[in-house]
């Protein structure tokens, strides 16, 4: 099969790979019809992420119809169209019988960190990703959602991370109805993230990026207030200002690791690589909040350790809620809000590849040319 590969940092291409074949009864071999392209993915592509093997299939988010079903599948059948969780539970554990499927201890069970992930190098378990012709999905009837006759693949990709992610993000900030919220990064988590906060009743949301023409994006996307954080002084201050000098109920850092903003962050963490990564916005996120708010933080940070001000956490009183996403929880919920017209999921993608062009759509979204916010891409038997 075509597969994109990981060649080191700063490197992929598209080869041929041997076709995934069943591993295990209770797993399935998908033939892929749309994959994505995550932000999460440009930290394995900028060699952030330890033990990203060489040769390494990339993606987390796709879908696809079932070719091939293991003897103890049953909830699937052959020629169904599913949409997939990035993360693998097996439904069993002591963690996943609580939800929390994020944290599932049998998928990946030589890491007390992190749960099995597609296409995210062998510190999640060595899965190989969806961005391939074809991809193995174990546990094939704990995690994909059969998608409904009348609605597009497109439509229901991002339920397998970036929407439901975005929406644990204002989950998380515990939004009950009319509170102010300040969204870090206009990225497609940081849309989701937004639009999820409207849903559940905020009364104000401002976007903060650097990037101008994703803050026009989301302006009309979805709807918020926007601040380019180059153009203000200090935007601790300025946002706090907005709010009476007290500052939002909640702050969401949608941007993770690679944040921009602070030099000595990123000479630290992306440069010498003494922390894991910049948390530049965790930083801003929690001396921007007002005391007592609700900090919650989906944007993707590495173990060991970061820098940031925990004693201002704790003399202001906050709550900091973090996960990688339990996204088989929130996947039926927000196919509804799909099929009613509250969520305009595909309307992000703003771009669409072939498999084949993969490293060309790599660079468009690494380097935020041609206004790029989302690239999809097609396999060619697709």
């Amino acid at each position: 099969m075509r597969a994109l590969t990981y060649q080191g940092p700063f490197k992929v291409r598209v080869e041929n790979k041997p076709d995934p074949r069943l591993e295990h009864p209770q797993d399935v071999i998908l033939k892929v019809t749309r994959t994505a392209i995550c932000g999460s993915d440009l930290h394995l592509l900028h060699g952030l992420v330890p033990d990203t093997r060489v040769g390494h299939t990339f993606g987390h988010e796709f879908t696809g119809v079932v070719e091939e079903l293991g003897s103890e599948v049953t909830q699937l059948h052959k020629g169904d169209r599913v949409v997939v969780p990035f993360n693998i539970s097996c439904g069993t554990c002591f963690y996943c019988q609580r939800g929390l499927t994020a944290s599932c201890e049998n998928s990946n069970p030589s890491s007390d960190v992190a749960c099995g992930v597609y296409g995210y190098s062998h510190t999640t378990g060595g899965y190989d990703g969806g961005q391939a012709e074809y991809v193995r999905v174990p546990f094939a009837d704990v995690g994909p959602l059969k998608i409904p006759d009348g609605m597009e693949d497109e439509e229901a990709l991002f339920l397998g991370d970036i929407l439901p992610t975005g929406y644990m993000g204002a989950e998380m900030g515990e939004i009950k109805g009319g509170e102010t919220v300040v969204v870090f990064g206009a990225g497609p988590v940081g849309l989701f993230a937004m639009r999820s906060a409207w849903l559940m009743g905020a009364g104000r949301v401002i976007a903060v990026d650097c990037v101008q023409y994703r803050l026009d994006f989301a302006e009309r996307y979805a709807k918020v207030e926007t601040v380019n954080f180059r153009e203000v002084e200090d935007i601790v201050l300025y946002l706090k200002d907005l709010f009476d000098g007290r500052g939002p109920d909640v702050c969401i850092d949608a941007v993770g690791m690679e944040a921009e903003g602070s030099v000595g962050q990123r000479v630290l963490g992306l440069g010498l690589k003494l922390e894991a990564g910049a948390a530049t916005v965790l930083t801003w996120c929690i001396d921007t909040v007002r005391k007592g708010g609700n900090v919650s933080i989906v944007g993707v940070y590495g173990p060991p350790w970061n820098l940031m001000p925990i004693g201002t956490a704790m003399n202001k009183g906050l709550t900091l809620r973090m996960n990688q996403c339990n996204v088989r929880r929130y996947m039926t919920h927000l196919l509804e809000h799909i099929r009613e017209g509250r969520i305009d999921a595909k309307g992000i993608i703003t771009h669409r590849f072939s498999l084949e062009d993969a490293p060309k759509a790599y660079h468009l979204f690494a380097q935020k040319q041609d206004g790029c916010v989302k690239c999809v891409l097609t396999p060619g038997h697709a």
